[in-house]
């Protein structure tokens, strides 16, 4: 008896609690100017290992509530107007982490990425440098794109093996080349070279910048993220660790956004 009074006094609060969130996040989000939403929002998904750590739990455990907390996400950003989502779910440097815990991680993005082609509602994007990938995971990658491509949802960027000086890098690459494929000379391409002609050879290409960056873990940098895209971004740092994300957080960052003036440097 005195067990199962000590597991309701446990149980109550919590439920309290959920429900207080509930009704804030609802109260949020009815005041929420969908007008003022932003329609491209970048995420880094940061606070994986250290949720575990915190939690009591294992690195993949970590990595594996991360992925659930994706789909979250997007169904938030569906319900809010959001246009395009661009999730960092690896770097090029999280490409040197020992091999016990990238090949798990690998396969859990894999499994992400499946899961957001399968869903029907969103299309799938790959951001980043493929060839540093494993075969399976470039595969998936690719069927995932083919997948989701006529999908007429959010279209959602997967940054994987991904950063933002290398971008640049690649785009430069890229404009080099196909100039040159066309007679024109450095020199030419020098005297006329403009922004706009590297921003269309980025990973990006085609699409908006984004409009707001959500950063999750306490951390307030941008790590090479979005680095050509993001020169007019506004930036929330949120920090709760990516796992522990909660709608009411997401809507936070919205309605932050929502209130700020955006000057464009003027």
């Amino acid at each position: 008896m005195d067990s199962r009074l000590g597991t309701e006094g446990l149980a109550i609060p919590m439920k309290l609690r959920d429900l207080v969130y509930k009704l804030y996040a609802r109260r949020v989000e009815d005041r929420l100017d969908h007008a003022q939403v932003p329609k491209h929002i970048g995420v880094i998904l940061d606070g994986n290992r250290r949720w575990a750590r915190a939690s009591g739990g294992t690195t993949e455990q970590g990595h594996k509530a991360g992925a659930d907390k994706v789909r979250e996400l997007l169904g938030w950003c569906a319900e809010t107007d959001v246009e395009v989502v661009t999730l960092w779910l690896l770097s090029t440097d999280n490409l040197d982490r020992a091999k016990d815990e990238l090949v798990p991680l690998l396969g859990i993005i894999e499994g992400v990425v499946r899961d957001i082609a399968a869903d029907g509602r969103w299309r799938v994007h790959h951001v980043g440098q493929l060839d540093l990938l494993p075969a399976r995971t470039q595969r998936v990658l690719k069927e995932a794109e083919q997948e989701a491509g006529e999908n007429q949802g959010i279209l959602v960027n997967v940054a994987v093996g991904y950063g933002g000086r290398q971008e640049i890098t690649d785009a430069v690459r890229s404009l080099l080349s196909d100039r040159a494929s066309h007679g024109v000379s450095l020199d030419e391409l020098s005297e006329s070279l403009t922004v706009e002609d590297i921003s269309e050879h980025l990973y990006t290409r085609g699409q908006p910048d984004p409009d707001l960056i959500i950063r999750t873990s306490g951390e307030q940098r941008l790590s090479g993220f979005m680095l050509w895209q993001s020169a007019h971004s506004e930036y929330y740092f949120c920090e709760v660790f990516w796992p522990g994300f909660r709608k009411v957080d997401f809507l936070r960052a919205l309605r932050d956004y929502a209130a700020r003036h955006r000057r464009y440097g003027s």
